[in-house]
C-alpha cells in the first residue's frame, strides 16, 4: 500500500455555507469514486478557498456531510493572483492506495474544470 496524493477543484455559485458544504461533500465523495477508494483510505486532506469564500471553511463542509472526524483536515487561503479563478475550492488529498501514480484520477468540477481540461471527463462539469 502506497501514499499517494491527489488533486481536486471546484466552484460554488453563491457563497452560503449549504453551497460550500455541498460542493465540498460532492468534490470529496467524486474523488473517492473516481480512484474507487472509502473515506477509510483517506490519511488528510488540505483544502484551499479563494479569496472569496468566506460563510464556511471547507472542511466544516465536509465534516458535516461525510464521516471523516478522525481524517485530518486544514483549510488554507488560495493565493491572489490576477486572471485566477474565483469562487474556487481545491484540495490536495493524501491517501492509501495500491494505484500507481499515473493511474489516479484528479477531480475537477464545475468552473474549475478549466484549470485543468487535460484531465476532466464530461460528466465532470456538473
Amino acid at each position: 500500500m502506497a501514499v499517494r496524493a491527489i488533486r481536486g477543484a471546484t466552484t460554488v455559485d453563491v457563497d452560503t455555507p449549504n453551497e460550500v458544504s455541498a460542493r465540498t461533500i460532492e468534490l470529496v465523495e467524486a474523488l473517492l469514486d473516481k480512484n474507487e477508494l472509502s473515506a477509510d483510505s483517506l490519511i488528510s486532506i488540505l483544502f484551499s478557498a479563494t479569496a472569496d469564500i468566506v460563510s464556511m471553511a471547507p472542511a466544516t463542509g465536509l465534516r458535516g456531510g461525510l464521516d471523516v472526524g478522525d481524517v485530518p483536515l486544514l483549510c488554507v487561503g488560495e493565493m491572489q493572483v490576477n486572471g485566477a479563478l474565483r469562487s474556487c475550492i481545491r484540495l490536495l488529498a493524501h491517501v492509501e492506495t495500491d494505484s500507481a501514480r499515473q493511474d489516479l484520477n484528479h477531480v475537477f468540477l464545475r468552473g474549475a474544470a478549466v484549470l485543468r481540461p487535460d484531465l476532466v471527463e464530461d460528466s465532470d462539469h456538473g
